[in-house]
This record gives structure tokens, C-alpha cells and sequence, in this order.
């Protein structure tokens, strides 16, 4: 144990921590289904979109819903954002409007296409 700036540190965990290794429980035992944060990370945005916390909120506060066809018209939209270089994309789909950042594929915010008409912080839109 080591103290390092007022806090109590085990050194023998922090020498078993490698980059990009899971870190392994006390007992290090091995555990086959365990999987790096970084491995998580690209098979979650290999998913399709995500929405974040917000977006969420907005979605059910303005009682808009999304089909699994409207949801994969945004993916194919993002998908087409992507291949243009937009960063931060406007994606229209039917009445509502979802901000996306496309780096992330996730929806940042949704708003009912008939009750906003200025969108800021995007360099691109999409229709689908």
C-alpha cells in the first residue's frame, strides 16, 4: 500500500492494470466473456443510432414516437451524413427532427418538425 496524495493505494492492482486489458478481480481469475471498454464501444456504435439522455426526454415529453422503419430510415440517413463528411446533422424524418452527431451516431435532441423552425450547430441535413 502507498499513499499518493492523501489516498490509500494498492499497488498491486494498479501494476496488474495494462491498456486496453480488462482489469481482472482480485482473485485473478479469467473470465472469457469479459471484454475491454474499447471492444464495447465498437460493437455498441456498430448497433446503429443511440439517443442520448436527453434526447430520450424530448421524444417522450412531445409524445413523439418513433417505427422501427422511421429508426432505420435514420440509420440509412446518418449512414448517407456520414459518407459526406457532415459532423452534426439536421435528420428529417416525416414530422419530427432529430439532431445527430454523426461521429457518435447518437441523437442529441428531437423536436416536432412543425414547432421549430431554426435549426443551429449542424453543417448538414439529411431528409429520409
Amino acid at each position: 500500500m502507498t499513499i499518493i496524495n492523501n489516498n490509500l493505494i494498492n499497488t498491486n492492482l494498479i501494476n496488474n492494470v495494462r491498456k486496453n486489458q480488462p482489469i481482472s478481480n482480485q482473485n485473478n481469475e479469467t473470465n472469457n466473456n469479459t471484454k475491454t471498454f474499447k471492444e464495447i464501444l465498437e460493437n455498441k456504435s456498430q448497433d446503429g443510432i443511440m439517443f442520448s439522455k436527453h434526447a430520450s426526454m424530448r421524444l417522450n415529453s412531445r409524445n413523439l414516437q418513433l417505427s422501427s422503419s422511421q429508426i432505420k430510415r435514420v440509420e440509412d440517413g446518418v449512414k448517407r451524413a456520414e459518407q459526406k463528411g457532415i459532423k452534426d446533422s439536421l435528420v428529417l424524418v416525416d414530422n419530427i427532427a432529430l439532431l445527430v452527431n454523426i461521429k457518435n451516431k447518437t441523437v442529441v435532441t428531437a423536436v416536432d418538425n412543425n414547432s421549430e423552425k431554426i435549426y443551429t450547430n449542424i453543417d448538414g441535413a439529411v431528409i429520409v
